[in-house]
């Protein structure tokens, strides 16, 4: 039987140092978290299973070889049905809401015509999350016990390491469903194994993306660029490559390594772990050859 902590309250992060940090990039997954609130289960009109089908599950996992090659990792443990950490903090439908709003809210955007928000208010499915309204205090409880606290640990991670550095990467680790990218059993030949969004050259330096795609590439995945997903709130917030910072996200296609029916890992998720693995040690190596600056040559 599947195992799945549920507790009323729970530590929002999962936080993995370097016992020495290498190299100018921060890895994180804000979408795998999969620690879902009693209180919140007793909200929601949906199964758990249809509330877990937003997870990015197991990304964590893909790159849990972060530490082991000096890089930061930060995982959310919140799931993203619960609180979604790569939206604006008040990008929200205020018609969820019951109750005072905390101020207004930014509910002009796609992702919230599309029940997308902060705090989402449809399933993967497209079904209503919540039997009713939710009372509008939740707004400030859930930024403060899960949003605040991922954002303000991962600008932490990104500003020491642009201080150790005078650069920075964020690696922003996520997965997308098999439906998403055309690769059905009778479409491997038109799959799409991995996404690259730089905010559409944004948000990161392009001799980073070029060897990020250039890599995967050569190791037999079809890797396609900001189609369809060209990054969100942590690209577009961290990404500043005329400062020194750099944000990446990545996609990867859940088929690859993982039964998305059952939710379960495939016998194949070792595979994916060990090429994460070796892409993180290759833009680490390029991040530290391309942005770091060079030592002047001596007359």
């Amino acid at each position: 039987m599947e195992f799945l902590p549920v507790a009323p309250d729970h530590d929002a992060l999962d936080c993995r140092l370097p016992s020495r940090q290498t190299a100018p990039v921060v890895v994180a997954s804000p979408h795998s978290g999969s620690v879902y609130p009693a209180a919140f289960l007793t909200q929601a009109a949906v199964s758990l299973a249809a509330l877990r089908r937003a997870e990015d599950a197991f990304v964590d996992e893909l790159f849990a070889a972060a530490p082991a090659l000096g890089m930061p990792f930060l995982a959310a443990r919140f799931p993203r049905s619960y609180v979604d950490a790569n939206r604006e903090p008040y990008e929200l439908d205020p018609g969820m809401f019951e109750g005072p709003l905390p101020r207004p809210l930014n509910h002009r955007t796609t992702r919230v015509a599309a029940g997308l928000g902060m705090i989402p208010r449809v399933a993967a499915s497209g079904e209503a999350i919540y039997r009713g309204r939710v009372p509008s205090g939740e707004i400030e409880q859930r930024l403060e016990t899960c949003w605040r606290p991922y954002h303000t640990a991962l600008s932490t991670l990104i500003e020491q390491t642009h201080r150790m550095f005078g650069s920075v990467l964020l690696v922003d680790a996520h997965s997308m469903p098999s439906s998403a990218s055309g690769m059905g059993l009778r479409e491997r030949d038109h799959r799409v194994d991995i996404v690259l969004g730089d905010n559409h050259g944004e948000s990161c330096a392009a001799d980073l993306v070029d060897c990020a795609e250039r890599w995967l590439s050569d190791r037999g995945l079809r890797v396609q660029r900001n189609q369809p997903y060209a990054g969100g709130f942590s690209t577009q917030r961290y990404g500043s490559p005329s400062l020194g910072r750099h944000a990446l996200q990545i996609e990867i296609n859940r088929a690859l390594y993982m039964d998305e029916a059952r939710h379960e890992r495939l016998p194949t998720a070792g595979v994916v772990e060990r090429l994460m693995a070796g892409f993180l040690e290759e833009i680490g190596d390029q991040a530290t050859a391309t942005l770091l600056p060079r030592p002047l040559a001596a007359e």
